[in-house]
């Protein structure tokens, strides 16, 4: 059966890994997917009926893993937003923004276009590199630029009456 999966794996890696990069947009996780696939193929070698479709349990399980990959940044996307929010200065807690301004201000984040507002949390609250954002969402370097200034541009529109109210205070 070893040298069975080993032709499993040179006749479907190529496919499977390219199914792969069409759900998780990254090469790594991609890679990722194929080999834990593979692993559980490796593992379960005894009970496979070589008479089913080994190919479609390949990629019926390639999906199920890049979904649960999916779910799973989604989790920790969350949490660092919940983090964000919990550890944000006092300024912008308690003393100068009111709840409700806060609330705008949550809105107006969620508000962003999803792949917009991930590029803005990474670069403003993990404090990543746009060189890093690029390499890890597998996009280029001036797309992050364009991507954060239009994450800018739209906060700016949406905050204004926010931002005015702060300089003011801050004016005091």
């Amino acid at each position: 059966m070893a040298r069975t999966i080993e032709q499993y794996f040179r006749k479907h890696m190529d496919g499977l890994h390219r199914y792969a990069w069409t759900l998780l947009r990254s090469n790594e996780a991609a890679e990722d997917a194929v080999q834990a696939v593979f692993l559980k193929l490796w593992e379960k070698r005894a009970g496979i009926d070589e008479k089913q479709s080994v190919q479609s349990w390949l990629y019926t399980s390639v999906y199920h893993y890049c979904l649960n990959v999916k779910r799973s940044d989604a989790v920790r996307t969350e949490y660092r937003r919940e983090q964000m929010i919990q550890h944000q200065p006092a300024i912008f807690r308690d003393e100068l923004v009111g709840s409700e301004q806060m609330q705008q201000i949550r809105l107006a984040l969620e508000s962003l276009p999803t792949q917009c507002r991930i590029i803005f949390y990474k670069s403003r609250f993990d404090k990543m590199k746009y060189a890093a954002i690029a390499q890890e969402m597998d996009i280029s370097v001036k797309t992050v630029e364009a991507q954060i200034g239009k994450a800018l541009r739209i906060l700016r529109e949406k905050l204004s009456d926010i931002l005015v109210m702060i300089i003011l205070y801050l004016m005091m």
